[in-house]
């Protein structure tokens, strides 16, 4: 039975078809100035077409979401509790939560209704995933500090764990090397994560991003690359 996998990001859409475990085909579609407004319904109506898929699997990027812990259950609060952290729109926003039992937390998120009912419109089975939840679920920390940064395109996503527990989740844009690794070296200083004692793991779109790892690593002694886009396939997906 072959599979569709979805990651949808701030600017854009990568898609993976795979059938007992192979990936069969992966393709990624970035928002230019020359884009339409509609420009991943459009990829998606191009990839619906298609139809050679039984099953759909969803994660999504897009950085409206918070973090709370899993024994929270006001769920009616997930909107509000977004809006902290994002504008949030409740007509244009369907609002999804993921829990990771692993560490103990749950992701509320909101995902673009638009895009929501035309998934759901397919009547295939569906399975919908934060790439936060999915994300942790592929770490298996073994140092009393780690950071972990899973690069996308112009985004990122930064977990720090301590102990094994998770201290700090965030998801966010990533236009300028200078802010991104200020942003790293202050999230440091106000876990109180040394540097020197950090073990640092990075993900993703490393060569896009070749410069920032170049620059991090003059300042971060243990750095490793785990997964990274030239193996081809993204982890996320699998």
């Amino acid at each position: 039975m072959q599979k569709l996998n979805l990651l949808f990001t701030k600017d854009g859409l990568q898609y993976q078809i795979s059938k007992n475990k192979s990936v069969l085909e992966e393709k990624s579609f970035f928002k230019d100035e020359d884009s339409t407004e509609n420009f991943v319904a459009e990829k998606l109506d191009d990839l619906f077409s298609k139809n050679n898929f039984e099953e759909i699997k969803v994660i999504s990027a897009l950085n409206h979401f918070t973090l709370m812990p899993e024994e929270f259950t006001q769920h009616e609060l997930g909107y509000k509790l977004i809006s902290y952290n994002a504008p949030v729109d409740e007509n244009e926003e369907e609002l999804m939560l993921s829990v990771n039992k692993k560490f103990g937390v749950q992701f509320y998120y909101t995902f673009p209704k638009s895009l929501y009912q035309k998934i759901k419109s397919l009547e295939k089975p569906v399975n919908f995933n934060f790439s936060g939840e999915k994300f942790l679920n592929n770490i298996l920390p073994k140092k009393k500090q780690e950071i972990h940064i899973h690069l996308y395109h112009h985004q990122c996503e930064f977990i720090a764990l301590k102990d094994k527990k998770l201290v700090l989740y965030n998801n966010l844009d990533l236009n300028s090397e200078v802010d991104f690794l200020y942003f790293v070296m202050f999230t440091l200083k106000k876990i109180n994560f040394s540097i020197q004692d950090t073990y640092f793991y990075v993900y993703g779109e490393t060569t896009e991003n070749e410069t920032f790892i170049s620059e991090l690593h003059k300042f971060v002694k243990n750095l490793t690359i785990k997964f990274d886009n030239l193996h081809k396939h993204n982890f996320i997906l699998n």
